[in-house]
């Protein structure tokens, strides 16, 4: 069964980069547009909390407005269609949701808004990658890569932490590293200043 969950996750993952591929080349969806991308972007949206009705492949003015919104909570320019720029965003949120879900999924609600917070502060750090997915696949950065939690199918909770780390709330207080002092063996974690303890968490920069 876990077998099986994770070669869904991965189908799931191609299409998401194919979508990306896709909006490169056509560069634009909007009002009209059909077809599994717009299936895509709606079910993300969904997730996120900014399109409350059914899937169709229609893009129509309810999804034109949700487009809007997401672009304007996650810091793209307000179009209300979708470019590479909002699918690139889309694409990041389902990567944060993954990692959310593997490494604090136990965690309270706030707990995995900051592990979400941290994978922000990283990337505005200079000591590590500048992109989202550049943070989240540095080598050895996040647990949930190595043991394959990451392609566990991510749940609402964990979408919603996302979005709330992107509107500015940061249970870590800055902080670029997070630690479960039972579990870690790596000395030098030990010598980060702790910011914030969240459930089986420790926050340090």
């Amino acid at each position: 069964m876990n077998y099986i969950k994770t070669l869904a996750a991965a189908a799931a993952i191609i299409f998401i980069l194919g979508f990306t591929e896709k909006a490169e080349a056509s560069r634009h969806l909007d009002v009209g547009s059909t077809g599994q991308d717009v299936t895509y972007i709606q079910s993300m949206l969904k997730k996120l909390g900014y399109f409350n009705t059914d899937t169709t492949g229609y893009y129509g003015p309810v999804t034109a407005s949700a487009v809007e919104q997401f672009q304007q909570d996650f810091g793209v320019v307000v179009t209300g269609g979708v470019g590479p720029k909002t699918a690139e965003m889309l694409n990041n949120a389902e990567l944060m949701a993954r990692v959310v879900h593997g490494e604090a999924r136990g965690e309270s609600y706030e707990g995995q808004v900051a592990v979400a917070a941290v994978i922000l502060n990283r990337v505005q750090s200079g000591d590590f990658p500048d992109s989202i997915s550049e943070v989240i696949f540095q080598p050895n950065a996040f647990t949930a890569i190595n043991d394959g939690q990451y392609y566990l199918q991510p749940d609402s909770t964990a979408f919603r932490a996302v979005k709330d780390a992107f509107l500015g709330w940061d249970p870590s207080y800055g902080s670029v590293y997070y630690y479960n002092p039972e579990l870690a063996t790596d000395q030098w974690i030990y010598t980060r200043t702790v910011t914030n303890q969240i459930g089986n968490h420790h926050f340090a920069y």
